[in-house]
């Protein structure tokens, strides 16, 4: 197979969902690139939604106090102390519209405590296309479990971010050798092909 055919099979509509992560009010104020983060992932968005690919919200939803992990509430408060609190925080930036899935997460990958991985081998899903915040925490996670569980992990590399460009940047390259990265135009072309 020619590694652009190949690429487009893989990203084959009907064998991929778009992975939306974490794109939350909070969040979207304390990135390095706000403006094309949101452009890009709206692009890619209507492109999915163009070609039938499944999208997929996730939404951070913090466990009541008393249920949360001392860890997650020991390096949640060390994370967030120095970023900007804005209202209605946890709301998602981009409303979920028609068929779009809203999935509710408490842990740093998609995979662990919600039924998303039943969801993907129930469709036949064997791709994972993943936009989100943050590049180094939910999105790196994600990939990697994703990769481990047998799904193609591609994370679209305009459209994802942190608040730390340089740990952004790093996760990217660590990310490399077990996972296909692309720009948002070149995912909607070979969509588009």
């Amino acid at each position: 197979m020619e590694p652009d055919n190949e690429l487009k099979e893989i990203l084959n509509p009907a064998k991929t969902v778009l992975l939306i992560w974490d794109v939350q009010n909070r969040l979207v104020q304390n990135i390095f690139n706000t403006q094309s983060f949101l452009e890009n992932n709206k692009n890619v968005i209507a492109a999915a939604k163009k070609h039938n690919v499944q999208v997929v919200f996730s939404k951070i939803t913090p466990l009541p106090e008393n249920f949360d992990s001392p860890v997650r509430k020991y390096f949640f408060k060390k994370r967030f102390a120095s970023q900007q609190q804005v209202p209605n925080g946890l709301d998602l930036t981009i409303e979920p519209t028609g068929n779009d899935i809203v999935i509710p997460k408490n842990t740093a990958s998609m995979f662990i405590g919600t039924n998303f991985e039943m969801l993907l081998r129930n469709a036949g899903i064997t791709t994972v296309a993943i936009t989100g915040i943050a590049t180094e925490f939910g999105v790196e996670s994600t990939a990697r479990d994703a990769s481990n569980r047998g799904f193609f992990p591609v994370i679209i590399t305009d459209a994802v971010s942190s608040y730390n460009q340089e740990a952004h940047n790093r996760s990217l390259e660590n990310l490399k050798n077990m996972s296909i990265q692309l720009k948002s135009e070149e995912i909607i072309s070979l969509w588009n092909q």
